[in-house]
C-alpha cells in the first residue's frame, strides 16, 4: 500500500524526492488549485522556473511527457501522468499578505507565499526566494488580445498529476486559500489535496 499525505486545505507541504522517485498530487475534490514548487536537493538557488520552462517548452500549458525545467536550464521533474484536461497555470505568482490586501482584506490571509515558507521549513529547510509557482489545475483563460481572466478549474473529482524527479529535489505544494476570485470554484471553497511519494 501506497501512503497518502494531506496537503490541509489553506496550508502547505513539502516532500523530498530522490531522482527516479515520483510524486502523485490528487486534486480530490476536483475544484481545488495546488501551487507547486520544486528545489534542488543539492543547491536551493536552483527551483522550477516557470519563465525559463515555457520558452522551453513553447507552451503556457506544461503536457504529458514534457520536463519541467530549472533556472539553471535543467530538468528537475517530468510530468509523466496527468489525467486532467491539462490546464495549469504558468503566469500567475503565488499570492502572498500583499495580494490579498490589494483584494481588500483588512486583515492577516492564509496565503501561498508563506505556505511554501511554512512547509519547508517543516523539513528543517529555510527558503530565501519565492520562485512563481506551477499552478496545478488553475484555470487562466487568455485571449486574443492577450487579456487574462480568472477561470473555475475543468478538473473533476479524482484528477491527479504524477511528476517524476529527473534529479534529487524537494517539492512544495500550497492548496491554494484563494477565496475571493473563483480560481477555486464558483463556491469559493478551499479543500485538502493528497499526494503520495511513488517509487
Amino acid at each position: 500500500m501506497v501512503e497518502t499525505f494531506t496537503v490541509p486545505a489553506r496550508k502547505g507541504r513539502a516532500a523530498r524526492l530522490t531522482k527516479g522517485q515520483a510524486i502523485k498530487i490528487i486534486n480530490t475534490h476536483g475544484s481545488q488549485v495546488c501551487d507547486t514548487w520544486a528545489f534542488s536537493a543539492e543547491d536551493l538557488r536552483e527551483f522550477l522556473s516557470v519563465e525559463h520552462m515555457r520558452p522551453t517548452l513553447g507552451s503556457i500549458y506544461p503536457k504529458r511527457g514534457q520536463a519541467l525545467h530549472t533556472n539553471r536550464r535543467r530538468p528537475i521533474l517530468i510530468l509523466e501522468e496527468d489525467t486532467s484536461p491539462g490546464i495549469h497555470d504558468t503566469l500567475i505568482a503565488a499570492c502572498d499578505d500583499y495580494r490579498y490586501g490589494l483584494l481588500g482584506c483588512k486583515d492577516y490571509h492564509d496565503n501561498c507565499t508563506d505556505n511554501l515558507i511554512a512547509g519547508m521549513r517543516q523539513l528543517g529547510i529555510n527558503v530565501t526566494e519565492v520562485p512563481s509557482p506551477v499552478n496545478l489545475w488553475m484555470n487562466i483563460p487568455v485571449g486574443s488580445d492577450g487579456a487574462t481572466q480568472w477561470g473555475e478549474p475543468v478538473s473533476k473529482p479524482g484528477d491527479y498529476v504524477v511528476l517524476r524527479a529527473a534529479l534529487d529535489c524537494i517539492v512544495a505544494m500550497s492548496a491554494c486559500p484563494q477565496d475571493i476570485l473563483p480560481i477555486n470554484g464558483k463556491q469559493c471553497v478551499i479543500h485538502e489535496v493528497h499526494y503520495q511519494i511513488l517509487s
